[in-house]
């Protein structure tokens, strides 16, 4: 090695430790400058001898490089959201059902504060930062790789060998007293304030100039990891090799044996949250041992294993002006509060959804009455209460409307349903626009290059009355319109023509059915195979896919019986989308298993939990979460927990292999 190379390793190896120390254990050994001089020493030699180039060097840290555009990609393992919950009746509960799912077993509790910031997915391939990406919908985010190499408290090389290719999850937090810091310089410099930490640390990682990234004290607080299977016991455990990698792990984190201790963790936390260096608006509790996480898996949204339990809202009073109403897609009317405008957990509330007729009704609320106005989970504002002393002598119940706002057409209101609609959802304005927003959403068509703006325009341009148009729109139509120069409409047309290879069951998504989400409208695809066969079903045929009810059934058959519906979805068809599996997917499929009810878990080698379960559902089987005497088998990998084998046992369900499954097929 030469003399040069020598001292770019040794620099880079020390500036790394001096890193470790400042940003993640909170210990500095040598002063800023003293940092600084090191860091422009290593500078000046790399820039002189670029073929010693490391991604991993600490120079990568200061930014400088700029992203135009963030590409989206999918993760390896789905971001899964958490349940909430706001007593402590329903974490009672929860325990209950985790103890009815594996059967009255020992249970320990992991309880970690749950930190408001932007959730982040931080790829690791042997040791090394390999990408960043955002949760976006749990299923793809933005990469922002570059952005996040900033962040000095996020390792660009493990402190450890780390072999193998993991997702590290955490948060992107704005430590308060950076955000105090911020803000003083903004004031200051003649600007308005940011108004909390959270939209500030969220709002910066998609900065385009990375360099401007570096310059704000943002943190990265990992709690999570996703990839091959690891021999660790405990999400405690995980905990402490994740500190040992070089990550920054809150030492907040505790693990207690019983849920009354976790109920005093919460009281100590909801009462001395304000002492932390960042803002929190609950704590997470996970079961600690993995192998029970393992028997427990997830949900469609979330993981049966973990809860986050948020603390009391904060609560604000003010004035109700007027009530107004809104109109969705699919026509549902909700009533919205305009208010004074208050501040409320860092930010100004102007407006606060009402719900529906009954809860009016319910909280005797009127124009002109003093609100008591949170943030139910800290997000969406609503109204909690009235200060009926300070009504107004004049004051006259809300008369709920009986015409759409919008189009004038008498409202229905189905028996048993909360919300009345607005029928008219072929010539109604807002559900024409919302439906088109929606079928080019992401988690839908994913039509790039367009937004819920563009889709107004169009609308109001009378280029689009449905979503069957947009595939008609041409160059010459669209230039003319304000905001639509050479490079937006190529953007969207290509697009648009792109999205023609949307796989079916998006397609169907797409649509929007009521009721039929995304689960649903795979589970229709599987099983169906085609629009066409879609169609052609009766609800007696559609009530037989597994977790079909009476209601989507209904929703399903009374969409494609109405002949302007089924018209715009002929029409669809002529623009040449994705009307049905493709030939990978209908030669997978079979009725083998139909009938068949199977349960997987553990570890297994050929083929993966997620890839397994599909292999089911293609062959005509159900995948339940635990076993019970409806159990056909129990599919046993490596490491599976005892409860689900000695529940098979005592109900005399079958256990086979992964070797005997594929067998099956």
């Amino acid at each position: 090695m030469t003399k040069v190379a020598a001292e770019i390793e040794s620099l880079r190896k020390e500036l790394q430790e001096h890193n470790y120390r400042y940003y993640v254990l909170d210990q500095p050994q040598i002063s800023d400058f003293e940092f600084d001089m090191k860091l422009k020493r290593l500078q000046v030699l790399e820039a002189e001898h670029p073929e010693f180039y490391d991604p991993t060097s600490p120079t990568q840290r200061v930014g400088g490089g700029v992203t135009k555009n963030f590409e989206t990609v999918r993760h390896d393992t789905p971001m899964y959201s958490l349940d909430n919950s706001y007593s402590t009746e329903e974490l009672i509960e929860w325990e209950r059902r985790l103890q009815r799912l594996l059967g009255q077993v020992e249970l320990s509790y992991t309880c970690e504060l749950k930190y408001d910031g932007a959730s982040i997915s931080l790829t690791y391939e042997d040791g090394l930062l390999l990408r960043a990406v955002t949760r976006g919908d749990g299923v793809q985010g933005d990469e922002i790789t570059t952005n996040v190499r900033t962040i000095r408290s996020v390792p660009l090389r493990l402190k450890k060998p780390f072999p193998g290719r993991y997702e590290f999850r955490g948060e992107i937090v704005l430590p308060l007293e950076g955000f105090a810091k911020m803000n003083r310089e903004r004031v200051e410099n003649g600007e308005d304030p940011y108004m909390n930490p959270r939209n500030t640390a969220s709002g910066s990682l998609k900065l385009q100039d990375s360099s401007m990234v570096a310059e704000r004290p943002l943190d990265c607080l990992i709690y999570g990891i996703a990839g091959p299977a690891l021999s660790l016991g405990s999400q405690g455990e995980f905990l402490e090799t994740a500190r040992a990698l070089g990550f920054k792990v809150p030492d907040t984190a505790r693990v207690f044996k019983s849920m009354e201790e976790v109920l005093k963790f919460l009281e100590y936390w909801d009462v001395n949250r304000n002492e932390l260096p960042y803002e929190t608006d609950g704590v997470v509790i996970k079961v600690n041992e993995m192998r029970f996480q393992e028997e427990l898996g997830y949900t469609s949204k979330s993981p049966r294993w973990a809860i986050a339990y948020k603390f009391k809202s904060e609560q604000a009073l003010t004035k109700l002006k007027y009530i107004s109403y809104q109109v969705g897609r699919t026509g549902a009317i909700t009533p919205v509060a305009n208010l004074e405008p208050v501040l409320l957990a860092g930010t100004t509330v102007k407006r606060a959804s009402l719900h529906n007729a009954d809860q009016i009704a319910k909280l005797d609320v009127r124009e002109g009455d003093m609100v008591f106005v949170e943030k139910g989970g800290e997000i969406i504002p609503k109204i909690t209460a009235v200060d009926y002393s300070q009504r107004p002598e004049d004051s006259q119940p809300v008369a709920y409307i009986t015409e759409c706002p919008e189009c004038h057409t008498p409202l229905v209101r189905e028996e048993g349903e909360a919300l009345h609609f607005c029928p008219n959802d072929t010539g109604c304005p807002p559900q024409i626009t919302g439906r088109i927003q929606h079928f080019i959403s992401r988690k839908a068509m994913d039509i790039e290059g367009m937004g819920g703006e563009t889709v107004e325009l169009l609308f109001q341009q009378g280029l689009i009355r449905n979503y069957a148009d947009l595939y008609e729109l041409t160059r010459e139509a669209l230039l003319p319109l304000e905001r639509m120069a050479e490079k937006s409409v190529n953007n969207l047309l290509e697009g648009i023509a792109a999205s023609r290879a949307v796989p079916f069951e998006k397609v169907l998504f797409a649509l929007g059915i009521r009721f039929v989400g995304e689960t649903v409208a795979k589970k229709l695809a599987r099983s169906f195979g085609s629009m066409q066969a879609l169609m052609a079903a009766t609800q007696e045929e559609l009530i037989k896919v597994d977790e079909i009810g009476e209601r989507i059934a209904e929703s399903v058959v009374a969409f494609f019986s109405d002949p302007i519906k089924r018209e715009l979805v002929e029409k669809l068809g002529t623009h040449g989308l994705q009307f049905a599996l493709d030939e990978s997917q209908l030669s997978a499929r079979s009725e083998t298993l139909k009938g068949q009810v199977f349960v997987v878990s553990g570890v297994f080698t050929e083929l993966s939990r997620d890839e397994l379960k599909k292999r089911i559902e293609d062959n005509g089987g159900k995948v339940a979460s635990s076993v019970s005497s409806k159990t056909t088998y129990l599919v046993a990998g490596d490491k599976m927990g005892p409860s689900k084998r000695e529940k098979a046992e005592k109900l005399g369900v079958p256990i086979i292999s992964e070797g005997e499954f594929l067998a099956l097929l």
